[in-house]
C-alpha cells in the first residue's frame, strides 16, 4: 500500500489517498492514539470513491472514532472500463429511457462487477490491518450485493450495514441466507428505481439472528442523515 497523498480535514480527520497495486482507494482515520476498528465503505453499484455522500459518511464515522476505507471498484471511479462494460451501461441507459425491463442487464455487469470487487476488498482489508493505526474488528457499510458476498467468504467482518437501492444479483440473493453477522438494513421506501417487495424479501432471507430494518420514506438519494448517526451506533455496539 503506497499513500499518494494526505491531509488533515477540519473535523480532524486524517484523509489519505492510497493505490494498492491497481486499486484505489481513500483512508478516514480519527485523532485517537489507540488502534481504531476499521468499516469498509461501499458505493451501490460501484459509484466512485470520491461521491459526495460517501465521503459525507466516512468523514462522520472517521469523526465518531472509526478508521474508514473506500476503494473504486473494477471499471469504477477512476479505474478504466473495459468494452463490455460500457456497452451493458449504454444498453442500460437506453432501456431505462425507453420504460423497458433491466434486470438482465443488471446482472451482465453487476454480477461481473461483484465477482471482481470482492477478491479486491478482501486484498484491502489485508493492508489496512497491517497498519499500527487500526486494530479492528471490521464492519461492512453501503453496496448490498458486494456486502452479501462479502460477508459470507470473509470471516473478518463483523457487522454490516446495507442500503438497499442498488442491483442485487440472483446469485446475492440466494447468498443473503448465508449472511449470519449483525445486521441494519435501509429502505427508501419510495426509491423510484429499486423494487420495494424485492428489498423486503431480501432482508427476511437474510440468515442474521440480529437484523434491523430502518425504512424512511422518499427517494433514492433522500435517506436521512440520522441514519448516518444510527449506524455508528450500531457499530459502536458490535465493533468497540
Amino acid at each position: 500500500m503506497q499513500f499518494t497523498s494526505e491531509q488533515r480535514l477540519d473535523d480532524g480527520v486524517h484523509e489519505r489517498e492510497f493505490t494498492l497495486g491497481e486499486i484505489p482507494g481513500t483512508l478516514w482515520t480519527p485523532e485517537s492514539p489507540a488502534p481504531a476498528p476499521l468499516i469498509l465503505m461501499a458505493h451501490n453499484n460501484g459509484l466512485p470513491k470520491g461521491e459526495a455522500r460517501l465521503v459525507a459518511r466516512a468523514r462522520h464515522s472517521a469523526a465518531y472514532g472509526y478508521a474508514v476505507a473506500s476503494i473504486d471498484a473494477p471499471g469504477c471511479g477512476d479505474r478504466p472500463r473495459s468494452a463490455v462494460d460500457e456497452q451493458a451501461r449504454a444498453g442500460l441507459r437506453r432501456a431505462m429511457q425507453a420504460g423497458e425491463p433491466v434486470d438482465e442487464i443488471f446482472e451482465s455487469f453487476i454480477g461481473p462487477l461483484v465477482e471482481k470487487a470482492v477478491p479486491d476488498w478482501r486484498t484491502t482489508l489485508d493492508a489496512l490491518l497491517a497498519l499500527p493505526e487500526i486494530g479492528g474488528p471490521v464492519g461492512y457499510s453501503g453496496w448490498t450485493a458486494v456486502g452479501i458476498r462479502l460477508a459470507v467468504v470473509e470471516p473478518r467482518i463483523a457487522a454490516a450495514g446495507f442500503f438497499a437501492g442498488g442491483y442485487v444479483p440472483r446469485a446475492q440473493r440466494e447468498e443473503a441466507r448465508q449472511v449470519t453477522v449483525p445486521l441494519l438494513f435501509l429502505l427508501q421506501w419510495d426509491d423510484e428505481g429499486n423494487d420495494r417487495q424485492r428489498a423486503l424479501d431480501l432482508f427476511d432471507a437474510f440468515g442474521s439472528k440480529e437484523k434491523t430494518l430502518h425504512a424512511n420514506l422518499g427517494g433514492h438519494v433522500g435517506t436521512p442523515w440520522f441514519e448516518v448517526e444510527d449506524g455508528d451506533r450500531f457499530f459502536g455496539r458490535h465493533l468497540k
